[in-house]
């Protein structure tokens, strides 16, 4: 008889553990909270416009790949990934432009235009981010850090990779221009981290990103999603959505969980269970504090959680086409680590703001009604540990940042939507179950990652294991696909 594994949750993390699971000869449910499957990933759609709820960056697109291989399948007979070129375009706060691509050759005439010296530095720094994102991804990534033991194993090169240095100070020391090692500095923000907090390990996206380029699957996120719903269900999988968990199950006599109990009461019995909700809503939430050892409120309370973010979806009847944005924009604030620091220390809704602009449409004119252009704009906020009401707060953040796009970036922005929707620190709390409406979960510096960071299998019980942002190896989707990896292979092993 097969065993049985149950799945809490379907992000990315949650789908692709189950289907590795499937293809595995596992048998598998998946148990979804939401109307559909996703996650993060949620799509949103309104008045013929497709919403890509979360992440829409896809670096290392090779790792969607081994999931349907895994299985005996192709990937690109389910989902169709192209290649974005430039990766970014980063506007700094007056509006000019740096264009970040995967060409060495044109990354250095980039350079050149703001700063010539830099050049050379910029060329030993990705030398080192080479061996970084070696041990860092390679070789680390996808291996479980379950005891103390298998840290101190990598103590060695991960000194000598300086990761006692945060990412910013890791890029300045070969950078010198201000702009330039904010281009280069920012993407630990891609992930729940503060570039001035967040271990240079993390430099290593830069590698991974010339490495693999970053793409956009057609359709959007969501197609992603849609392909590994069809996957899972021909390897056999059940889904159920609409059915949110209220317990993890737990056999007092032998630390291991039996299965979980739903809102509605009803039970389901598992040999494993996968939790792919935030780690610090599973413990504090679905799992009674008599039977946590190590994993008590106070614990997860003191851990140190991510920002959060405030994103709106937004299409217009008007094409923006002109060349003068791409598909993926960053637009800097003049301050950095002032905004920074009032995001993730002094927990304050800032009046200026850095953002992510989305323009799929750009390369996927699927995403809106014809004639018609699709956004989202996303800026980090701090979560809900701060003393900020986003009740009375949402709106007029959200006017303010539409304000800016339209004077700056968008022109008659405003008269021109016909369709928005938009979700602050609030949703992350509570459609998302995040704890603190942090949006990535566990905030990856260096005293929260690998073996310090809340292991793929729970150290309370020997059968509960973790997928997604907040265990190792982190936010993003590499991490996240990582992470079912490791859960995989530790099930198997079982």
């Amino acid at each position: 008889m097969n065993k049985k594994v149950i799945v809490i949750g379907s992000g990315f993390g949650g789908l692709a553990a189950a289907c590795r699971l499937a293809a595995r000869g596992f048998d598998v449910e998946i148990f979804e909270k939401r109307d559909k499957l996703g996650g993060r990933a949620y799509v949103y759609e309104v008045k013929g416009f497709k919403f890509d709820g979360g992440p829409t960056v896809i670096t290392a697109p090779f790792m969607f790949d081994d999931i349907f291989e895994a299985a005996g399948r192709k990937r690109e007979d389910y989902v169709e990934f192209v290649p974005c070129d430039p990766f970014y375009r980063i506007f700094n706060h007056e509006g000019r432009k740096f264009d970040y691509n995967g060409d060495p050759d044109f990354i250095r005439q980039q350079i050149a235009l703001w700063n010539p010296d830099d050049i050379a530095g910029y060329e030993k720094f990705m030398a080192t981010t080479h061996d970084i994102f070696r041990k860092g991804f390679l070789e680390l990534a996808d291996k479980p850090f379950l005891s103390v033991w298998d840290m101190l194993k990598v103590a060695p090169d991960l000194i000598k990779l300086q990761s006692h240095k945060t990412v910013y100070n890791y890029a300045a020391q070969f950078v010198k221009n201000d702009f330039l090692r904010r281009c280069f500095s920012f993407h630990p923000l891609l992930v729940g981290g503060n570039p001035f907090d967040t271990t240079s390990i993390y430099a290593m996206i830069h590698y991974l990103e010339r490495e693999w380029g970053i793409h956009y699957a057609l359709g959007g996120t969501g197609a992603i999603v849609d392909g590994m719903a069809r996957l899972l269900a021909e390897l056999g999988g059940k889904v159920h959505v609409n059915t949110a968990v209220s317990e993890i199950l737990v056999d007092e006599n032998s630390r291991r969980v039996s299965g979980i109990r739903l809102e509605d009461g009803t039970i389901h019995t598992a040999d494993h269970v996968v939790s792919n909700a935030d780690v610090a809503f599973t413990y504090m939430n679905l799992i009674p504090a008599q039977y946590r050892r190590k994993y008590t409120d106070k614990r997860v309370k003191n851990m140190r959680y991510s920002m959060s973010l405030f994103v709106i979806y937004f299409g217009t009847k008007k094409r923006y086409n002109d060349g003068r944005l791409a598909h993926h924009n960053i637009i800097l604030s003049e301050r950095y680590q002032g905004l920074l620091t009032d995001i993730f220390k002094n927990k304050k809704l800032a009046d200026d703001f850095s953002l992510y602009l989305h323009m799929p449409t750009l390369t996927d004119p699927s995403m809106a009604p014809e004639g018609h252009e699709a956004f989202y704009v996303l800026s980090p906020v701090p979560h809900l540990g701060a003393d900020i009401d986003w009740t009375t707060q949402a709106k007029p953040y959200r006017d303010a940042i539409m304000q800016f796009l339209e004077d700056n970036y968008l022109p008659d922005l405003q008269e021109n939507i016909v369709a928005e929707h938009y979700i602050d620190p609030l949703h992350f709390q509570g459609t998302l179950n995040s704890y603190l409406g942090s949006a990535f979960s566990v905030e990856p510096i260096l005293t929260q990652s690998a073996w310090f960071r809340p292991h793929n299998r729970s150290e309370e019980f020997e059968n509960l294991y973790f997928v997604g942002a907040g265990t190792h190896p982190g936010a993003g989707l590499p991490g996240v696909l990582s992470s079912s990896k490791i859960a995989e292979d530790l099930i198997v092993a079982a």
